[in-house]
């Protein structure tokens, strides 16, 4: 184990579709298996450590989640959504850098990140059987069962299941038909929205995608609303606008009233001359 983690020192990780991080090349490729190794980045971390919080109260160690993960922190950014991470001994819990986390899974029955997996599910059971009134206790056997369960329908589907989701999956679990005080649900919600974004680079491609849509040679759907807009102000007229109107009328009254005044005027001058 020890030569193992002395020739851990870097890996190089890609996005996945899932929008999960995955392994694509390790220092130590002897001892590690690429193939569908996942790692859990800094937002993720984040979350997990929230999760964690009510297992406090039942016991948690902190020193079972610092045994059973490798560190990593960003050395640069490659194409093709990609990043090279190097290995540091930052605790995890403790660094105010954000930090990858890599599970120990060299040993997967017996190793540091099983241990921790043994050590969450235990504690879960006992919250749940405290905070629900189950007919009769939920037993660690029980929730093991439904984590495998998801499992295999992820294998069946093709679909290699990330090692954040397992965590979660504990961390989360309810048995069916039962749930959680609705604070505390409630609570768990909010905590998924305030996951804070940590500084995690912007990838080349989403740096290509902000430069296409800052070109205004390709923004011509825009200028057709825009000017569609401009031609329809031109052609529709502004609705009349009543005191305009009552002077209109004014000056018409005015004006005809002149005009009578002035007919009135001829007549006069006209029966003179005849007399």
């Amino acid at each position: 184990m020890s030569n193992s983690k002395n020739k851990l020192d870097w890996c190089v990780v890609r996005l996945g579709n899932d929008m999960n991080w995955w392994v694509e090349e390790i220092s130590d490729p002897v001892s590690w298996d690429v193939d569908a190794l996942s790692i859990i980045d800094p937002r993720q971390i984040n979350y997990v450590v929230d999760l964690l919080e009510p297992l406090y109260d039942y016991g948690f160690d902190k020193d079972y989640f610092e045994a059973a993960f490798y560190s990593f922190r960003i050395e640069k950014t490659l194409p093709k959504k990609r990043i090279r991470l190097v290995r540091v001994k930052d605790s995890i819990l403790d660094s105010d850098e954000p930090l990858f986390a890599l599970p120990d899974i060299i040993d997967e029955e017996n190793g540091p990140y099983a241990d921790f997996l043994d050590h969450i599910i235990q504690l879960r059971v006992k919250l749940l059987n405290d905070a629900i009134d189950f007919e009769q206790q939920l037993s660690i056997e029980e929730l093991e069962e439904e984590i495998r369960e998801d499992e295999n329908a992820d294998f069946i589907e093709g679909t290699a299941t990330h090692l954040f989701s397992e965590i979660v999956r504990i961390l989360e679990y309810v048995p069916a038909g039962y749930e959680l005080d609705k604070e505390a649900e409630d609570s768990d919600d909010s905590d998924k929205e305030e996951v804070a974004d940590e500084e995690i680079p912007d990838l080349e491609d989403d740096e290509d995608e902000e430069i296409l849509k800052q070109d205004k040679s390709l923004r011509w759907d825009e200028d057709d609303d825009e000017e569609k807009e401009e031609d329809f102000d031109e052609e529709e007229a502004p609705p009349p606008d009543p005191d305009e109107e009552a002077m209109d009328l004014d000056d018409l009254s005015d004006d005809e009233g002149e005009e009578e005044e002035k007919k009135t005027t001829k007549k006069k001058k006209a029966s003179k001359k005849k007399k």
